[in-house]
């Protein structure tokens, strides 16, 4: 087989898995009945908005009770409530799939548009600013220290690398967020607490972007500090693996320097499996972290996944799953080309 054929048999199981979690979540959202009843909700609402503004110009109620009846019927034909859920199953998902993300319900953008395409677009910025950005941060220093401690085994920064990535991964992100708000926010005073910019905001572009670093320092702090140490103890497992490895000892036998073993042998072999994490990591950075966000009053993807929960929006909901996913699916198929690259041991016939 190929290296093109292989290629293109993985891309289409992927789209086969980004379609069956769009029809599953659409199908839980028709098989429960949900999704009838927001579109219910949402027909109540127009109806009640339309009453509101007729009533002043239409004074015979029989007159408008029958403009009112008209407006529903078209309305309960216009979402599909005539017909059974599944009937509105295709076009949904074909809507989806052609990145037609159509209108939230409740939720706006901050300029009022309730189109979920803008909503989203409007929100994922602030996430790469935050998350992804923590994400990078990690895995340079997770990098770094991981390799540096595999060959230390046994040495003190070894051991209190171990012991700080034990502490730091059993705390919650949210709880250490509380805990660094109140002592460089409230006790401190030297960080914002929350928000992405000040109140007001600056006008001028420099303030402006200063400004939003500085909001963004505490969250993007809390996040490396609660991963970072995972992260290093993850490289120096994966590095210290394959140190002992016979093609290893086999190069070292040879009289090769440690730093040449170590470029050439060991971080050669050790990529695929970092790259994976890495790529995975900032991937899904970009659906945000929903109780960072919410702590840290930051509009970004998480916090907007958590306000479509609370809303009830199912628009937005199945919007964001379906890009989650998306996202993935990308990310997965450029690891599959990524890991002919950096694996010497991987070939397609």
């Amino acid at each position: 087989m190929s290296l093109l054929q292989t290629l293109i048999i993985r891309g289409l199981s992927l789209l086969v898995v980004l379609i069956t979690v769009l029809f599953l979540c659409v199908i839980v959202l028709g098989a429960t009945g949900y999704s009838d009843r927001l579109l219910t909700a949402t027909v109540s609402e127009d109806l009640r908005g339309l009453r509101q503004s007729l009533s002043q110009n239409i004074r015979d109620p029989n007159e408008l009770e029958q403009v009112i009846e008209d407006r529903r019927e078209q309305l309960i034909e216009f979402y599909g409530l005539d017909r059974p859920w599944y009937y509105r199953l295709p076009d949904m998902v074909f809507r989806i799939l052609t990145l037609d993300l159509g209108e939230a319900r409740t939720l706006r953008s901050f300029s009022g548009s309730n189109n979920v395409s803008d909503i989203v677009l409007e929100r994922l910025p602030n996430t790469i600013i935050l998350i992804t950005s923590a994400t990078i941060i990690t895995s340079v220093i997770g990098l770094y220290v991981g390799v540096k401690i595999a060959t230390q085994v046994g040495s003190r920064l070894e051991r209190s690398v171990s012991y700080f990535s034990a502490v730091s991964y059993a705390l919650p992100a949210w709880w250490l967020g509380i805990i660094f708000i109140i002592l460089f926010a409230f006790q401190l005073r030297i960080l914002p607490s929350s928000g992405m910019f000040s109140v007001p905001p600056p006008t001028e572009p420099l303030a402006r972007f200063l400004d939003r670093i500085v909001h963004a320092i505490l969250p993007i702090f809390t996040l490396v500090i609660v991963s970072v140490g995972s992260w290093s103890y993850a490289v120096r497992t994966m590095v210290l693996n394959i140190s002992q490895e016979d093609f290893v000892n086999v190069a070292r036998a040879k009289g090769l320097s440690e730093n040449l073993v170590m470029r050439r042998h060991i971080i050669r072999v050790a990529a695929p499996p970092i790259v994976t994490s890495l790529i995975l990591g900032l991937t899904g950075s970009l659906g945000g972290a929903i109780l960072t966000e919410t702590v840290f009053g930051w509009p970004g993807m998480g916090r907007l996944y958590y306000e479509a929960i609370l809303a009830a929006d199912e628009s937005v909901i199945v919007a964001l799953t379906f890009m989650f996913t998306l996202l993935y699916v990308v990310a997965r198929f450029i690891l599959e080309i990524l890991y002919i690259v950096l694996d010497p041991r991987v070939r397609y016939k």
